[in-house]
């Protein structure tokens, strides 16, 4: 965790805090669009991270025009504003406002997996509303624990936290335990992890994402091994023809323990991430691709951002 002076903590906190308050007291469709207008503006200011997103997506995909490219990045701009006024106005929310912003669909894989009593692992990655898909799970009456990596800002952290947690949530620090995490599942409890940002070795092995090789957190792999928990994909992104969030949650992934674990968890690992990349091919507008996903390389291999 970087460390911040208290000067910048306390200016940045400023800043969130004042944004914040006027976002949530704003109508919601207000609060999008000015959340997407202040996208619009960041943009053209953003080089660093426009340059990361157009050349993920060189990488993956070559054959693409660069005005494509750059529309693509764009709109992974605008969906980070979308949820900047969507998570504004989380404080407020109720289940019935929610549920007219969002469709839920397979929320019976998630009941079914919880009833067995084996404890319940939900997979997603930084596409479309991935803060909302647990917050609205929760209010819909399945509270859930997830995985998180504590803000820089210690001021800031407590906001977040508080919005995440209003229903029923846990958070749970990315360093924590596995024994704690192991625990929850075996007390048939639900556990949420974020599956597709870059990782550092040890806990993290390489599989293939869009056919290059990325740098995948074995977290999830190895709780599912331990454990008898049902793994599912849960993803919310946005449907422009339902004008909705699709709360999308996947039927649970079969898998076979061969005795040889470290093949298990590669095994498992790309599984899981392939789920993420054809979520992605889907929505690829909606997908992280100003994050450095391929940044931690197999030996021997050189560097691919500058």
């Amino acid at each position: 965790m970087g460390k911040h002076s208290k000067l910048q903590t306390s200016l940045e906190y400023a800043a969130v805090r004042v944004m914040l308050a006027i976002f949530e007291y704003l109508p919601r469709p207000l609060a999008i669009s000015t959340g997407r207008g202040l996208a619009r503006l960041v943009y053209p200011f953003a080089g660093r991270l426009r340059r990361t997103g157009l050349r993920n997506l060189e990488m993956v995909f070559p054959e693409m025009s660069q005005r494509e490219r750059e529309r693509i990045v764009h709109g992974c701009f605008l969906s980070l504003g979308r949820q900047l006024g969507e998570f504004s106005q989380l404080p407020r929310a109720t289940p019935e406002s929610l549920r007219r912003i969002v469709d839920c669909v397979g929320l019976e894989n998630l009941e079914a997996a919880q009833k067995r009593g084996k404890g319940v692992l939900l997979f997603t990655g930084h596409l479309g509303a991935w803060e909302l898909s647990s917050f609205a799970l929760a209010a819909f009456g399945h509270p859930l624990s997830f995985i998180v990596r504590r803000l820089d800002n210690e001021k800031i952290e407590p906001l977040v936290e508080k919005v995440r947690t209003r229903f029923g949530n846990e958070t749970i620090d990315k360093f924590t335990s596995p024994r704690r995490l192991l625990r929850a599942l075996r007390e048939g409890k639900t556990l949420g992890v974020l599956i597709d940002l870059n990782t550092h070795p040890p806990g993290a092995v390489f599989v293939d994402f869009f056919g290059i090789r990325a740098a995948t957190t074995t977290g999830l792999a190895n709780l599912a091994l331990r454990t008898e928990a049902d793994v599912l994909p849960v993803f919310a992104p946005w449907d422009e023809q339902r004008r909705r969030f699709l709360l999308k949650i996947d039927v649970p992934l079969n898998f076979e323990r061969t005795g040889n674990e470290e093949e298990d968890v590669r095994r498992l690992t790309q599984s899981f991430t392939s789920v993420v990349e054809n979520y992605v091919r889907r929505y690829p507008d909606q997908w992280l691709w100003i994050h450095r996903r391929w940044k931690t390389r197999p030996p021997g291999e050189p560097e691919i951002y500058d």
